[in-house]
């Protein structure tokens, strides 16, 4: 892994599995499923789930600093472990709540790359007991800006013409579906793009394996065919904001980028606003893309 531009934030399973029981190191899972860390997890990890632990549902927005203090102290996590994060679905919701770490500005994070996946398929064990650690010590931050997109900086952002990367589903991207069918009550009024919005889906970063693609693929994927900069700056966005975190994540750790934030409102907000423009279709960029089409 030493290609990447950030080898340190991967980890192996290998790794992951000599550090299981290193009092410095703590494993943290997270799914879209929740089942899954009941029926077994990797020995000593901790549950952090994307919904119930790291979003307050009453502004519909994360957690607020002491919030997450909390969470940390509460897993055993202090200012200076070492968190690695693993899940399911080749790790969007380890991506996503490493970028919830790194929006209150916890150093020490890594993934494990493959996931869940590749935990299983090298044929490793997995435990039924849930954990648990003394209370730590935490103090975070308050949020950090550079790494999250709101919805009126998107909006600036779009209309400067700045890359913009839509990380769905080609049908999604297209605005032929308007919603995942996995998620009925998670859909937009609306379907389409962000003007000017490069689709590059979210699978086209992993290997079968769930582990990421090397760094000579994800180089020609998204800085030769798609012709993105390392140096400009750069939002990506999905559907909620789990898949584009992924894509962040391989943006900003694997491939060096400099300014990439993830825009985690995503198509849910931007679908169902007042006021902003939309593109269907299979181009960035149509002549009759207007504001409120």
């Amino acid at each position: 892994m030493a290609e990447y531009a950030d080898p340190d934030v991967l980890v192996s399973t290998d790794w992951v599995a000599e550090h299981q029981n290193d009092p410095s190191v703590r494993i943290v899972e997270s799914n879209e499923d929740r089942a899954l860390y009941i029926q077994g997890h990797i020995p000593g990890a901790v549950e952090i789930d994307w919904l119930i632990d790291l979003q307050d549902q009453n502004v519909r927005d994360y957690v607020d600093r002491v919030g997450f203090e909390k969470i940390c102290r509460d897993n055993g996590i202090s200012n200076d472990t070492t968190v690695v994060f693993y899940g399911d679905q080749n790790n969007w919701w380890a991506c996503y709540a490493f970028w919830v770490f790194k929006l209150y500005g916890h150093e020490r994070c890594k993934i494990m790359n493959g996931g869940r996946k590749k935990w299983q398929l090298d044929g490793r064990a997995w435990s039924t007991d849930r954990v648990s650690y003394p209370a730590a010590t935490y103090t975070a931050p308050e949020q950090d800006k550079s790494v999250r997109a709101l919805r009126d900086e998107v909006l600036k952002h779009q209309k400067a013409g700045k890359a913009l990367i839509d990380v769905r589903s080609p049908e999604e991207y297209r605005g032929e579906r308007l919603h995942m069918p996995e998620y009925p009550n998670e859909g937009a009024v609306r379907g389409g793009h962000i003007p000017g919005a490069v689709n590059i889906p979210w699978p086209l970063s992993v290997n079968e394996d769930g582990t990421f693609k090397s760094a000579k693929d994800l180089e020609k994927l998204y800085c030769k065919t798609n012709h993105l900069k390392r140096r400009s700056p750069t939002i990506a966005y999905c559907r909620i904001g789990e898949r584009s975190s992924l894509t962040w994540f391989v943006l900003k750790y694997l491939l060096g980028f400099g300014n990439v934030r993830n825009y985690d409102g995503s198509w849910l907000e931007w679908g169902n606003s007042v006021g902003v423009p939309i593109v269907k279709g299979p181009e960035p960029t149509a002549a009759s893309a207007a504001p409120g089409a």
